[in-house]
């Protein structure tokens, strides 16, 4: 199960640096003008998991593997992109594949750097790629209603629900609000999601920093304190720190260099690992694990999925001919060291089909085929 994030953000303000970093890849061109990504670029992304290195020393696989997401480098958008400016349709509708975003906003100073608005105010620059995107999905919301006006003349219920619901989205689109802060009753989330609005999308915002301020940017950085406190109060959205040119210098570094680097900045983490669980759940997955002498490895899974569900993930095999599921909590094992010592403490048990897989689960799957 691979889940797409795509990066989105004014033109120059670190979103190709930051693609390259969280990828390790030099994939996205980076340059000092507008545009210089045009078409979206692709990878795919580790989500960085320490329970993993735990996992490896309790029962020491052959290998070990980590799960993913992708991650998508869309083009800088500028202000009128919703009217086509900028090639804006064409990034529109690049966004509109994303399951979640990350808005790069830039939070420093550099002269050599242009800033295609011709100064740094993050503040303005997430009103902008806000305001695009609502005006993006007014078009899109009306046209939607136009049509289920016409259905619901009949005896229709869908088409009914429909136009309650996006009457009261327009409403509150034509104040400037992002859909994805409407007040919904749970029941309404799915026929919300299935008018696929830009502005409905999970978000994360990355405070994109210099490499000097990385240390203590939550308190020194105005900027930061800013976009940390916007975002939050407007979006609903929570806020990362990151230095897309440290990540940038890391690239080429081995894991051991690149720790002793950051240790010289005085920062353990230059926040990508942070954005990228932030980003993992954002899109409301979570992970379980297999681990066996062959090798330890992390299963996404979407939170409230079930075991057969979460065995399908494997195989589908394994979700037809689910029996029972063998689990034990990543706590647990943690804590007795051994599937045997967990068992003996009653930790270990027996899950059937209607069983919530839960994150750090820690599975063997009973099946037949």
């Amino acid at each position: 199960m691979i889940m797409k994030a795509g990066i989105l953000g004014l033109p120059n303000v670190g979103k190709s640096t930051l693609f390259n970093a969280l990828t390790r890849t030099r994939k996205a061109e980076s340059a000092n003008y507008p545009f210089c990504t045009i078409e979206p670029n692709v990878g795919i992304v580790v989500v960085p998991d320490w329970r993993l290195a735990r996992l490896t020393q309790i029962v020491k696989p052959k290998e070990v593997v980590p799960t993913a997401i992708e991650i998508v480098d869309i083009a800088g958008l500028v202000k009128g992109a919703s009217q086509g400016e900028g090639l804006g349709n064409q990034f529109l509708s690049n966004i509109r594949l994303m399951d979640a975003l990350i808005h790069v906003v830039r939070c420093f100073e550099d002269d050599d750097v242009i800033h295609n608005m011709g100064s740094v105010d993050p503040i303005r620059d997430i009103e902008v790629i806000s305001t695009e995107l609502i005006l993006s999905d007014l078009q899109s919301a009306q046209a939607q209603l136009d049509k289920n006006i016409k259905r619901a003349r009949g005896p229709d219920a869908e088409a009914k629900a429909n136009v309650a619901l996006l009457t009261r989205l327009l409403d509150h689109l034509n104040e400037g609000k992002p859909a994805n802060i409407l007040s919904i009753e749970p029941e309404e989330l799915p026929r919300l999601k299935q008018f696929n609005l830009l502005s409905s999308k999970p978000i994360v915002y990355a405070c994109n920093v210099a490499e000097d301020e990385l240390e203590d940017a939550d308190q020194k950085n105005p900027y930061v304190q800013q976009v940390k406190a916007y975002a939050k109060m407007h979006h609903d959205a929570n806020s990362c720190v990151i230095s897309a040119k440290i990540e940038s210098d890391l690239v080429d570094l081995a894991p051991e260099e690149a720790k002793e680097f950051l240790a010289e900045l005085g920062v353990e983490d230059s926040g990508v690992s942070q954005l990228i669980r932030a980003t993992y759940d954002l899109l409301g997955l979570a992970s379980y694990f297999t681990a066996g002498e062959k090798e330890v490895r992390a299963w996404t899974f979407v939170k409230g999925m079930k075991a057969p569900e979460c065995a399908g993930i494997i195989h589908t095999d394994f979700q037809k001919g689910f029996i029972k599921a063998e689990v034990v909590s990543f706590e647990d094992l943690d804590k007795y060291g051994s599937y045997s010592a967990a068992r003996e403490a009653g930790r270990y048990r027996l899950e059937g089909k209607e069983y919530p897989f839960k994150d750090g689960d820690v599975v063997l799957f009973r099946f037949n085929v």
